[in-house]
């Protein structure tokens, strides 16, 4: 009985193991064409990681605020000092948003704003906004809405 599992147990690891077909590759003498891949920054369930600058040298994304993400968290790496300008534009033209926090590398914090944010960058890191409406409003605000960032380097 056991030599009979053994003989079974053994030709069966024999038979799952399949060898690998190689194949060489096919050479063409047309030029392979490779799509570029565009550079977006997007959102990711409540945060957006702000990667990528576009041709003007500013971060910009389009986010989303709902009744699941009240607050969308914007993430970027600062690796100058001096000054942060923001601007918050929602699709629907008005709304109840703003930039409710700012914290900065060393975890302290600065806030609420406005639509806009104007903020010196005195420390090299990471920053992360908070983006939400504001509570002492009525109306909540729930749709999407563009965001730019722009850092600028000061003179020092």
């Amino acid at each position: 009985m056991k030599n009979s599992l053994l003989l079974l147990l053994s030709v069966f690891c024999f038979s799952c193991h399949q060898k690998e077909n190689k194949v060489a590759p096919v050479q063409t003498s047309e030029p392979v064409i490779t799509k570029q891949e565009e550079k977006v920054n997007k959102q990711i369930g409540d945060t957006i990681f702000m990667n990528f600058r576009n041709e003007k040298e500013l971060f910009t994304a389009e986010g989303a605020i709902d009744s699941i993400h009240p607050r969308t968290y914007v993430k970027f790496k600062n690796e100058d000092l001096g000054e942060l300008k923001g601007n918050l534009v929602p699709t629907t033209g008005k709304g109840n948003i703003r930039f409710n926090q700012i914290i900065f590398p060393d975890n302290t914090s600065d806030g609420p704003f406005g639509m806009d944010l104007n903020v010196p960058l005195k420390q090299k890191g990471n920053y992360i906004i908070v983006v939400g409406h504001s509570q002492m409003a009525d109306n909540p605000f729930w749709g999407k809405f563009r965001i730019e960032l722009e850092t600028i380097k000061s003179n020092k």
